[in-house]
């Protein structure tokens, strides 16, 4: 079943408010089986919003519009759509009651006008979808002959997306029945093209489960979807394919599990091996830090964090030496090395990850350029330094130099040995 979207209102046009109701339905949709192949916004102009409406009824089964159904005279919706299906308009008594009780509840400040009951005005033969949060109605209007719908939501998402939970979403499973199910599989420390290329073949011969990636900064992510008629048939699709998946990428997987971020799995795995963590950052001041102790549960592992943005910092919170930043400079391997071993000594962790770099836009140098990145990492006894070039704006280059750095310290524990015991030094 082929469903389109139409988001109505000349405000969205403009871009002054973000369309976020067709990216939640678009989502929705896919998850119901629904085909997708158009989105339209339009504005509050009669004669393009009927254009569009046929339109959209000519290349999909089901017909989406959001927005348009408020009491003013520029709210024109419902008026046109019943125009496109030939349907007259008439005052729905069960709907009128509901505005009025919804005004009563609502209190004496709140005052029906006349124009209120234009949103009780529905056309003939339509299905009316009670509004529970506000106080124009949805509709479903067919046209059973052509096989052809319409579905006519407000547009404030709290009332849009409460309907169509509700009402809609089970409507539209009854059209089509297969839904479609998903997993995604969270890669780092593999760039994008590589990726790709090591699923080029799974990718060119898929059918249902299909495999697709999405590039994320610092990571690659492949969504796998199967279309069937329950969860559990939809696992039993995917899970050959998940297979696969982790028998070629092996531990660069951090996680299956849609919600879980990369520095949730890295906390994860400290707390799984018994190790605290520090952080010391120059260029990407703080952000390293910011990420991990966003975890739920950050506290039970992550020590405390350095900025030391000036040398003189370096040398004083965390013990650089002067000589070392005088013949090397800040931004380099063995300072970087340096502020980690330090970091980890002061805060008397386990771990470190030192960061120091040219995130830009000026300050670079022929032997130094921009994007240039030293990231530290020390785990036990251990401290390895590594270097990245990046080729993005101030602010991707410190993102990237922030995914990097975990990603550095989750390979760097998972080639660690065992589990940390009680009172075991450093």
């Amino acid at each position: 079943m082929v469903v389109e979207l139409v988001s109505v209102g000349t405000e969205i046009l403009l871009g002054n408010i973000v369309n976020t109701n067709a990216a939640w339905l678009a989502e929705q949709c896919a998850l119901l089986g629904c085909s997708l192949y158009h989105q339209t916004v339009v504005g509050d102009n009669e004669s393009r919003m009927e254009e569009t409406i046929r339109q959209a009824l000519e290349r999909s089964d089901v017909v989406i519009l959001t927005g348009g159904l408020g009491p003013t005279k520029d709210d024109l919706t419902k008026e046109v759509t019943a125009r496109v299906f030939d349907r007259p308009l008439y005052m729905d008594s069960h709907t009128k009651e509901r505005i009025t009780e919804f005004f009563r509840i609502s209190g004496k400040e709140y005052q029906i006008t006349e124009n209120n009951w234009k949103q009780a005005m529905v056309p003939e033969g339509a299905a009316v979808i009670d509004n529970d949060n506000g106080t124009a109605p949805g509709l479903i209007l067919e046209d059973k002959e052509k096989k052809k719908a319409a579905i006519l939501l407000p547009g404030p998402p709290g009332e849009m997306r409460a309907m169509f939970e509700k009402d809609i979403a089970p409507w539209l499973n009854r059209l089509q029945p297969e839904g479609i199910y998903s997993r995604m599989i969270k890669i780092c420390g593999i760039g994008e093209s590589q990726a790709e290329t090591m699923v080029a073949d799974l990718m060119e011969k898929q059918g249902n489960p299909t495999l697709a990636p999405y590039a994320k900064i610092g990571e690659v992510h492949f969504r796998v979807t199967a279309k069937a008629v329950s969860e559990e048939k939809a696992e039993l699709l995917m899970e050959p394919l998940c297979r696969e998946m982790q028998k070629r990428f092996g531990q660069a997987i951090y996680t299956m599990d849609e919600e879980v971020t990369l520095e949730e799995a890295v906390v994860s795995l400290l707390k799984e091996k018994g190790f605290t963590v520090t952080t010391a950052e120059s260029c990407t001041g703080g952000k390293l830090a910011g990420r991990m102790l966003n975890v739920a549960g950050a506290s039970d592992v992550y020590r405390e964090g350095y900025i030391t943005y000036a040398n003189e910092s370096k040398e004083k919170l965390l013990g650089v030496a002067h000589d070392t930043l005088e013949k090397f400079g800040a931004v380099s391997p063995q300072t970087a090395r340096e502020m980690a071993l330090g970091a980890a000594r002061q805060a008397g962790a386990d771990a470190a990850l030192s960061v120091t770099g040219i995130a830009g836009p000026g300050g670079g140098t022929p032997e130094k350029p921009l994007g240039l990145v030293y990231i530290g990492c020390t785990v036990g006894e251990r401290t390895e330094v590594r270097e990245f070039h990046f080729s993005g704006n101030r602010e991707k280059n410190r993102d990237y130099a922030v995914v990097r750095a975990l990603t550095f310290l989750r390979e760097m524990l998972l080639e660690k040995d065992g589990k940390r015991e009680k009172g075991e030094s450093r």
